[in-house]
């Protein structure tokens, strides 16, 4: 038997509590998966002052909960921890307000190359710096950030480490 929909089931605020146990979400990223459920836009409105009232929505506080989470755990460059935050709606105030807690960028760069470079020692000196540098560039660090983290890294790997790195500070 085919169920006929006439339009999303339950209300908006259930809708968006069930999205809210998963993990901490921007007002604009609710409204935007609220809308595409289908929800009319006074609806979804209503939940999310609601929701507001309740302390369960809260820019400034996704915005830290996820630069703790891409600067700490995951140790994302600065531009694209910046770049997830625009893309979930976060207003710039509040995301250079939590930036301010993601520590120094190039700490970060160079812890992540540390784990890394461990793994490259078996190649050739350029393709190991080619590879992590291909890999920190990905995780939004400037080139210059992630060119310095790459030498330091894979000198203290490599075994003809300074030498043989000196070469590709040009590139």
């Amino acid at each position: 038997m085919e169920r006929k929909s006439k339009g999303p089931r339950g209300t908006a605020k259930d809708r968006a509590l069930r999205l809210l146990s998963v993990r901490w979400r921007s007002r604009a990223e609710l409204q935007q998966r609220l809308r595409l459920a289908g929800f009319p836009v006074e609806e979804i409105d209503e939940a999310i002052q609601d929701l507001d009232r309740a302390g369960l929505v809260d820019d400034d506080r996704f915005a830290r909960a996820v630069v703790a989470d891409r600067a700490g755990r995951r140790l994302a460059g600065d531009r694209m921890i910046r770049s997830a935050l625009r893309q979930k709606g976060v207003a710039e105030e509040t995301v250079a307000a939590a930036m301010a807690s993601a520590g120094d960028e190039s700490d970060r760069a160079l812890e992540l190359a540390r784990k890394r470079a461990g793994r490259l020692s078996g190649l050739e000196p350029a393709a190991a710096f080619r590879r992590l540098h291909g890999l920190l560039l990905r995780r939004g660090f400037g080139s210059r950030i992630a060119q310095d983290a790459c030498r330091v890294a894979l000198a203290e790997v490599l075994a003809q480490a300074p030498d043989a790195l000196e070469h590709l500070s040009d590139g």
